[in-house]
């Protein structure tokens, strides 16, 4: 009996999924592709696996919620440069719809800022 193969995938809903899917195409620059229907979209997650953006059925609405559970972008550079690097993604980001609660911090790990989306999820770019 041959085991299945598993795959990785997020799944997120969203009020807009063909921006939203356009902001993190952008961010983690790849490119959005079209789903299983109009409000489904597709991107190929760094590392393997895919990030999934759909409109939830109006028979099953999706509240937003603010949990602890959050999509992290992480990109490597040197030691020196990592606040640097951080800040410019942020700066992308936030071109793009983001929102920064507080400001980029360099911790004992790397240098991390936590975002909120176009949608208001919570999201953290990492530099280490």
């Amino acid at each position: 009996m041959t085991t299945p193969q598993t795959h990785t995938t997020l799944v997120l809903a969203a009020d807009q999924p063909d921006r939203l899917a356009g902001f993190y195409a952008a961010l983690l620059d790849t490119r959005a592709e079209q789903g299983l229907q109009a409000q489904h979209w597709r991107l190929a997650w760094p590392g393997g696996g895919r990030l999934e953006i759909y409109a939830p059925s109006s028979s099953r609405p999706q509240p937003r919620s603010s949990g602890r559970l959050a999509l992290c972008l992480q990109r490597s550079c040197s030691a020196a440069d990592r606040l640097q690097q951080l800040q410019a993604w942020v700066e992308q980001a936030m071109a793009l719809g983001a929102m920064a609660p507080e400001a980029p911090r360099l911790e004992s790990f790397g240098a991390e800022a936590w975002l909120h989306d176009p949608e208001g999820n919570r999201l953290l770019l990492l530099v280490c």
